[in-house]
Order: structure tokens, then C-alpha cells, then sequence
């Protein structure tokens, strides 16, 4: 009898979870397949007279005909008219930074070396810097190039102006959209909030409808953009044969924190200039030219917990300077959100097989042994791309650890953060374009978008390509595209 180490060595375990995948998600098929080939086969045995006899014997009056008709219509009206309805990415546009806007490594450790006169503050700078997996062509504003930075009202109106303008134009541009087209106009931009909104900016530079449904969201965030994406979604389930436009940005010229407290330097040495505009139609023409449909978007909300609640803070520092601080349990914090996150859109994604083996752990945990290791769903079989959102290499990191994610998997994340930085809401739509600018992009591969923020939050959105995408020639990735991937060093010595 052959021992369990040889057992083990002539079978291929990888072919045995294949093949066990494949029998689970195919179950109906191989099951279906026999019983109509064997009620085939029984059919052509018989005769001409006994197949005459079943048909008649089959027979039903006119009033039997109409009523099944009726009744059939009536239930295909009804499914029809409580189905939602389908959400179409018909195209999105991405801000570029103009080179002038460029803060390399040597540039910036500089500034803060003329800014602050703490050396303990710009030691810690330059050590988050080193080891943050950003490169050397990711941009500022311009009211941040000055010394010191000059944080007023006009400063960052120009900001939000140029960087949302800007995509909102590309994208006008690409689709052919015209103000009257636009039904639905949702903003969000976490920290910056003028009166008049940012919303209403929009509407008065663009001269947008007055019956415009517009929304502008505050405070919620990195992850605020798939809010918004939800938002219009719900919106687009109740106003038929509508468009909405959605623009995702974090503004960062009032924000650049100038006191010495390490948990709010952090946000100085990430978080870079950035915008997404996002076209969203329930229009059914739209299918013929949309690049995705909306499949799924689940949010999971921890503020109820108070570590939670206060892991992402604004606030003020002892000397009275206002920022953003970081908790040491922000990881923490984002590991516990992101499993509430899988538990709820795994069932939705996963195929069956790996719902059944994520069960059967999970009951054997509680019933077996409490000692096993829960059974991690392989995600990789749900989705051919991965979008997650860029806010540092600790937050890549922890992701690809926990889902189990393959160098390829993360590489947008990863060469987004390096090229753009932390853009906080609107990171993945530079993901999905690096996606795309590689070529990636088929008919009928799935996307997951996954966003962490303040408040803490972990949402996530599924979206399902309808058409093989061509390589953009315009986006935000054309002229360095082709020096991607790039090796990230764990640490670039300053």
C-alpha cells in the first residue's frame, strides 16, 4: 500500500480542485445533459402511430391556449417591469497633472526642509517617503509649490476648478455629451466643501438643466466615490431614460498640515492632485457604445465602533494646526471592514464551489475543530481584474496578503499609486485606465473596485466589460504607458 507522501505525489491536487470546481458550478448541466439524451432516445423508438397518439393525447382546447398565453404574458410583463434596471459605464475621463505640477522626491524634501523647523518631523517625512511607493512624477497644486503653501479660499476653487473642469471636458470629448443630456449630477470631494457647493459650480460652468437632480457629498472619504457611483445607481432605478454624471475628486490645497504630529504628517507625503468624471445611463441605446454594466455595488459601514469611528480624523493639534490624523489600528481597522466587505458580495460573485468549501469550513469550525483556518474564497475565480484603491503601499499590501492575489493582480494599484500618488476617491478610475491602456480589457471580463475611507467604510462595486476595450490614446497613461510596470523598491534612499 503506497503511503500517504507517494499518494500525494502522483496526484495533481490542483486538476482535483479543477475538476471539483467544475462538477459543482456545471452541476445542472451534467444532470440535464443525460436525462435529454435519454427522453431523446426514447422518442426515436417510437413509431409514427405512437408519437400521432402522444400529441393528440396532448391536445388542449382554445380557452386552455389563451388562458396559458395570458397567463404567460402577464408573468413576463410583471418580471420585466420589477427587474432594475441596467446601469451602463458609457465612458469616464481621468485629470492629468501638467508637468509643471511635478513634486519630485528632491523637490519636496526641500520645501519641507524650508517649511518646518523641526528636524524630527522632516526625518520622519523623508522615512514615509522612502518606503510610500510613490515615484517621482506625481503632482501638487500649484498654491502648494509655494513657501509656505498658501491654503486660501481662491487657491482651492482654482484647484477644484481646474481639475474637475478638465475631466469633465475630456469626457465631453469622448462621449459626445451635451449639458441638456444631463440628468443626474453627483460630486463628491471629502475634505473641501465652498458655498456654493462644487456641484454648483459645475452646473454654472457647464449652464446644466434646472430641473437637474445634483447632490454634493462631504466627509466621507476615499471610498466616497463608490457612494456616488451607488447613489446615481439608485437614482438611475427611478427616473427612466436618464444619464448621470459622476465626479469624484479630493481637493488638497486647504489641507497640507504644517504642524509636527507624525499621525498627520502622513497625508502630506501621500495624497497628490486628482480627478474622474464618469458618464452612467440607463438608456438602453447606451449599450451599443457603453464600456461596462454596474453589477454590483456593496458598501460595509464600521462607524458604529469607536475605533473605527476615529481611526481617520480631522482635527486640531496642540499648536492649533488643523489635519488629518491616522490611527496606529488603521490596518487594523481596513482588515475588519474589508472581511464584513467579502462575507457580503462573496455569495453574490463566487461560483458555487467555492461557497460550498467556504460553508463546509466554516460548519467544521464551529462543529470539528475550532482551531482550523477559515477558508479564504479564492477571488481570482470571480474576477479577471482588480482595482483597489490606491492609498499606500500598506494598504496594497494587506490586500494582496488577504485575497491572496497574485503581483498581476495588483499591479494597477501598485503603478498607479507610483505615477499619481494617493488620489483618494478617484484612484481606481486611474487604475481601470491602466487596465485598459495595457490592453487587458475584454468582453466580458469582471472588475472589482474596492475603496476604503474615514468614517471607516469598505465599499466595493462589480462591473462586467460588454466590449473588448481598445488601447485609449488620450488617457492619462498615453505617454508613459509603455515604461510600465516599474520595479518599486521597498525603500528609495533620500
Amino acid at each position: 500500500m503506497p503511503s500517504g507522501g507517494v499518494f500525494s505525489g502522483s496526484v495533481n491536487l490542483k486538476h482535483v480542485k479543477l475538476g471539483y470546481q467544475y462538477l459543482v458550478n456545471h452541476f445542472l448541466t451534467l444532470l440535464l445533459v443525460p436525462v435529454m439524451a435519454a427522453t431523446a432516445l426514447e422518442l426515436a423508438r417510437l413509431g409514427p402511430g405512437e408519437l400521432l397518439s402522444l400529441w393528440r393525447s396532448l391536445e388542449l382546447d382554445l380557452v386552455h391556449i389563451l388562458c396559458s398565453a395570458f397567463l404567460v404574458v402577464f408573468v413576463g410583463t410583471v418580471y420585466v417591469m420589477s427587474r432594475p434596471r441596467p446601469v451602463y459605464l458609457v465612458d469616464y475621463a481621468c485629470y492629468k497633472p501638467p508637468a509643471s505640477c511635478r513634486v519630485p522626491f528632491a523637490t519636496f524634501m526641500e520645501h519641507t526642509r524650508l517649511i518646518s523647523d523641526d528636524d524630527k518631523s522632516v526625518r520622519f517625512q523623508t522615512r514615509i517617503l522612502e518606503r510610500s511607493g510613490l515615484g517621482e512624477d506625481t503632482c501638487l497644486p500649484p498654491a502648494n509649490h509655494y513657501i509656505p503653501p498658501n491654503p486660501s479660499m481662491e487657491a482651492s476653487r482654482a484647484e477644484a476648478q481646474l481639475v474637475i473642469f478638465s475631466a469633465i471636458d475630456d469626457l465631453v470629448r469622448r462621449t459626445g455629451l451635451k449639458p441638456k443630456d444631463i440628468d443626474i449630477l453627483v460630486v463628491n470631494c471629502s475634505l473641501f466643501s465652498p458655498t456654493p457647493s462644487l456641484s454648483a459650480m459645475i452646473i454654472n460652468k457647464y449652464k446644466l438643466r434646472s430641473n437637474i437632480r445634483s447632490f454634493n457629498l462631504s466627509g466621507m472619504g476615499c471610498s466616497a466615490g463608490l457612494i456616488s457611483i451607488d447613489l446615481a445607481r439608485d437614482m438611475l432605478q427611478v427616473h427612466p431614460n436618464s444619464n448621470a454624471l459622476v465626479v469624484s475628486t479630493e481637493i488638497i490645497t486647504p489641507n497640507f498640515y504644517q504642524g509636527s504630529r507624525r499621525d498627520m504628517l502622513l497625508p502630506n507625503c501621500l495624497f497628490r492632485m486628482g480627478a474622474a468624471a464618469i458618464l452612467l445611463s440607463n438608456r438602453r441605446r447606451e449599450a451599443r457604445r457603453a464600456k461596462y454594466r454596474l453589477v454590483h455595488v456593496v458598501r460595509t459601514h464600521k462607524g458604529a465602533d469607536d475605533r473605527a469611528y476615529r481611526c481617520v480624523y480631522e482635527e486640531e493639534d496642540e499648536q492649533g494646526f488643523s489635519g488629518i490624523s491616522l490611527s496606529k489600528e488603521l490596518m487594523a481597522i481596513a482588515g475588519d471592514a474589508l472581511k464584513s466587505n467579502i462575507t457580503t458580495i462573496g455569495p453574490l460573485v463566487l461560483p458555487m464551489s467555492e461557497q460550498l468549501l467556504f460553508f463546509f469550513r466554516l460548519v467544521g469550525r464551529k462543529l470539528v475543530n475550532k482551531g482550523w483556518r477559515p477558508y479564504i474564497p479564492d477571488f481570482k475565480l470571480a474576477f479577471e481584474h482588480f482595482c483597489i484603491h490606491a492609498g499606500g503601499r500598506a494598504v496594497i499590501d494587506e490586500l494582496q496578503k488577504n485575497l491572496q492575489l497574485s503581483p498581476r493582480h495588483v499591479e494597477a494599484s501598485r503603478m498607479t499609486l507610483h505615477r499619481f500618488g494617493n488620489t483618494s476617491s478617484s484612484s481606481l478610475w486611474y487604475e481601470l485606465a491602466y487596465i485598459e491602456a495595457k490592453g487587458r480589457m475584454r468582453r466580458g471580463d469582471r472588475v472589482w473596485q474596492i475603496g476604503f475611507g474615514s468614517g471607516f467604510k469598505c465599499n466595493s462595486a462589480v462591473w462586467k466589460c460588454l466590449r473588448s476595450i481598445k488601447t485609449p490614446t488620450n488617457g492619462p497613461w498615453d505617454d508613459c504607458i509603455h515604461r510600465y510596470p516599474v520595479d518599486v523598491p521597498e525603500v528609495v534612499k533620500l
